[in-house]
């Protein structure tokens, strides 16, 4: 796990590329502690550089950039190759040699022997860039979930990419900020992909390569994901069977590591599966973490404590108190490297993950995005008949003084992404309006334009919700908070349920028997042989702060002087206890960005 960066630019002298390259290396110098490495072809205005967090090989062998033996190929990359042992094998079967253990080398030689078809072959989380001598071409590359972040600006014949937006700010290049975030931000409580702070910087689509020709200086992007293919299961008993075999494999996988690595757990069901099965793993060798409160309506403890005693490794349980979030509130917003609704949770977890001398740790994330784990995927059946209603109708639900009835108004745009925001939407359009002081027209039509992906056309009821939780909640706020907050510790956060395999098998199994009244059935009935029933067979908490409670007493969140104009009544609402933390604390990072 590490932090990548590259500028392409034949305009531009060699001296000044390394100065802008090292620049951007070292603002993302949390995010790869342990080494820095560079590599420049000046010939073509190319300087990749690189900062190494090492969990695979931890020799100085995994050294990057890489080049292969014969220095037509360099690779800077940031992520882990889960089957790169099983790639390995078949590639020295064909000939290939290799001389390191890293998973790095893997994908310069994979790339070697199938090219671009390589990248469908790599099981893991990744991005990276690999520069081609021979064939004058860069590929960016990202995997098929988007876990890792790969953003990039294409202009004026260059190309400057980086694993973080902040990473942009720190090189001469100039970059206009995006009028626009403010708005999606307050929309969607993050700033939705492709888009960023930076106008000219966007996110490369999941499993998608970008491809640089040096000769024209110019770029195409294109898909290496499989299509959807059709159902294939459709037997409870047989979709359970799968889903336990190929999730005991995941989590196998992502126990691949040359330094201490443990798991979060939470008290779920999620995060008590893997756990569990980690535990058959690796036994004794695994160590667990949990978080707990003094406040005990949030707290899982008594459900920690029922998978902790049935494992072998160690478990350590830390309590975080009202204090902490006061005295780590500016590291945590220095952590972000996009403004965020959330996160925090996944700050503290990754400080004591480091602090247990962990390198990386195992997450539950995904499981209720992929098996219908939220209450959205309930409101189904409410979208559809509340979309009979004639539009006009609709767009008049934003008079209703109740802020959760007013999102009703987001399902009279012609566009899936209203769907999305009636079930998840921040603020509505007339609050932001009001907020920034904009013209609501304006804000309509941004967000009824929103590219969206068509393969959403295809699906519908719940496998529909769960493309929305997954390719726009999950993969826009849980996996980019959860990276820059863990990379912010030097810590690696692995997710066993978005392994590419365990994807594919949930997409075979037909909906009657992927989703069903109880929320991850299917998962629950997979491993009821080693999950307590009193972990599964109880309401779902989610892991939560006391943030209501505590942002109350925070005196950035309600000083009333950091507002004017509508956001300071909206405070003023959060202060008399009628508004959610999360929208206060956004409240706060659009007024801290006005005063920068």
């Amino acid at each position: 796990m590490c932090r990548i960066v590259g500028i392409i630019d034949q305009n531009q002298n060699p001296e000044q590329l390394f100065r802008d390259v090292q620049l951007m290396c070292d603002s993302m110098k949390h995010g790869g502690p342990d080494d820095e490495g560079f590599f420049a072809a000046p010939g073509l205005g190319l300087q990749f550089g690189h900062r190494r967090l090492a969990l695979i090989d931890l020799t100085t062998n995994g050294h990057q950039p890489m080049s292969d033996q014969d220095k037509n190929l360099t690779l800077t990359f940031n992520g882990e190759i889960y089957n790169y042992l099983e790639l390995k094998k078949e590639l020295t079967a064909e000939g290939l040699i290799f001389k390191t253990q890293s998973d790095t080398e893997v994908i310069l030689a994979a790339y070697q022997f199938w090219g671009v078809e390589s990248f469908k072959k790599f099981a893991g989380m990744f991005a990276f860039a690999i520069y081609d001598k021979v064939k004058q071409i860069t590929f960016l590359v990202r995997d098929q979930m988007g876990i890792k972040p790969l953003y990039y600006a294409a202009a004026d014949n260059r190309l400057i990419f980086a694993s973080e937006v902040k990473a942009f700010k720190a090189c001469s290049y100039p970059f206009e900020e995006n009028l626009d975030w403010k708005i999606y931000f307050l929309a969607f409580g993050h700033i939705p992909h492709p888009f960023t702070t930076l106008q000219e910087v966007k996110s490369l689509d999941p499993g998608h390569f970008l491809k640089w020709d040096h000769q024209g200086n110019n770029f195409v992007i294109a898909s290496f994901k499989e299509d959807l293919k059709p159902k294939t299961v459709f037997n409870q008993q047989e979709a359970s069977q799968l889903i336990a075999k190929k999730l005991e494999h995941a989590v196998k996988q992502t126990l691949i590591a040359d330094a201490p690595l443990g798991v979060f757990l939470s008290g779920g069901i999620d995060s008590s599966i893997i756990t569990l099965l980690a535990d058959q793993s690796i036994g004794k060798n695994l160590k667990s973490l949990s978080i707990n409160f003094e406040e005990e309506a949030y707290s899982e403890e008594v459900f920690q404590k029922i998978i902790a005693d049935q494992i072998n490794g160690a478990h350590h349980s830390y309590q975080v108190k009202e204090a902490d979030l006061t005295a780590n509130f500016d590291q945590i917003l220095e952590a972000m490297d996009q403004p965020t609704n959330d996160g925090i949770n996944s700050w503290f977890v990754t400080q004591y993950a480091k602090a247990d001398g962990l390198k990386a740790v195992l997450s539950g994330i995904g499981a209720d995005e992929l098996l219908g784990g939220y209450p959205s995927f309930k409101r189904v059946k409410l979208i559809r008949r509340l979309k009979r209603t004639p539009r006009s109708l609709l767009k008049l639900s934003e008079y209703i003084p109740h802020d959760k009835l007013k999102r009703i108004s987001y399902l009279s745009y012609q566009n899936p992404i209203g769907e999305y925001l009636f079930l998840r939407g921040f603020f509505t359009p007339q609050t932001i309006a009001k907020t920034l002081n904009i013209d609501q027209k304006r804000i309509d039509q941004l967000l009824e334009d929103f590219p969206i992906n068509k393969s959403i056309d295809f699906l519908e009821g719940e496998e529909r919700v769960s493309w929305m939780e997954t390719n726009l909640f999950m993969q826009n706020q849980l996996l980019k908070d959860t990276d820059f907050m863990s990379m912010h510790h030097g810590i690696e956060v692995r997710v066993p349920f978005l392994d590419q395999d365990f994807l594919a098998t949930i997409q075979n199994i037909a909906n009657q028997q992927r989703f069903s009244n109880r929320p991850k059935r299917l998962l629950i009935d997979a491993f009821k042989h080693i999950l307590p029933e009193s972990i599964w067979n109880r309401p779902k908490m989610g892991f939560t702060f006391p943030l209501q409670k505590w942002f109350l007493k925070n005196e950035r969140i309600v000083n009333e002087k950091n507002y004017d104009g509508h956001a300071l009544q909206l405070i003023k609402k959060f202060k008399a206890g009628k508004l959610h933390w999360s929208k206060a604390f956004a409240l706060y990072q659009i007024a801290k960005s006005d005063n920068n």
